[in-house]
């Protein structure tokens, strides 16, 4: 069917930064495509009142084979018949160090964070160009750049979305979609996330922003709601890094408690 509402996709619904995601898009009015990686999981629990509010379609993929992102594709445009933002927030945490990590856990971890990336932009990037263009947005991590000390994995994956998108940004650019990186920094939690015997880059974490205040995910579902508007029309190949300045603080001064 045909559809007026401009229409989103987001990778990972099921986590807590999808959730946030979701609810931002679903208050402004758009439809959803909501696809959650490994399981199945209940709207009317988990997103609660999102249906109710906007067109969902609920989809069940890893996203790691150009079939099953294509399968995904046809089943938007069987429903919707357009999309005009993708979201890609896989973002799998090991804890685990390259003297340890095994083959196996590595094709993994960098299948899930970037080949799924490297897919989506490929399939569903050339859709939302088919559809009079639009953006795709990856949540990216402050990591891409920073050593955690603990999930080496996670850093190279962030790594190369990176450059991955301001490849994309190139070509999809040509075709009217902007291809943007979110930067996401700490939130409450990744002192635990990031636990490391080697690094204290997360001890007192919360002292490092400058402010002495977390970021939570809502703030990142705004600054996506931004990316993706027609406000941010002239932003493509941008790595938007949102830490509060938690990265500036690598000097050796007092910090705000």
């Amino acid at each position: 069917m045909a559809i007026s509402k401009r229409v989103a996709f987001i990778s990972n619904a099921d986590s807590p930064d999808g959730h946030a995601v979701a609810r931002q898009f679903a208050n402004d009015g758009w439809a959803l495509v909501l696809n959650t990686a490994n399981r199945g999981f209940d709207p009317a629990e988990r997103l609660s009142g999102i249906e109710q509010e906007t067109p969902v379609l609920l989809t069940n993929s890893s996203l790691s084979t150009t079939a099953q992102v294509t399968d995904v594709r046809d089943r938007i445009r069987d429903q919707f018949e357009r999309l005009d933002a993708v979201v890609h927030n896989h973002n799998r945490v090991e804890r685990v160090s390259i003297e340890s990590c095994s083959v196996e856990l590595a094709q993994e971890v960098l299948d899930e964070n970037v080949k799924s990336a490297f897919l989506c932009t490929q399939i569903l990037g050339k859709f939302v160009a088919e559809s009079g263009g639009g953006a795709v947005v990856f949540v990216g991590s402050i990591h891409d750049q920073k050593p955690t000390g603990s999930a080496f994995l996670f850093s190279v994956s962030k790594g190369a979305i990176q450059m991955l998108s301001k490849e994309a940004a190139l070509e999809l650019g040509r075709m009217g979609v902007r291809v943007n990186v979110v930067e996401m920094g700490p939130v409450a939690g990744d002192d635990e996330r990031f636990r490391s015997d080697i690094s204290d880059v997360y001890l007192d974490y919360r002292y490092r922003v400058p402010a002495a205040e977390l970021g939570t995910y809502e703030d990142l579902a705004k600054t996506i709601r931004f990316i993706v508007s027609d406000d941010a029309k002239y932003l493509n190949g941008a790595d938007i890094r949102l830490d509060g300045g938690f990265t500036l603080h690598y000097l050796d001064h007092k910090m705000k408690r």
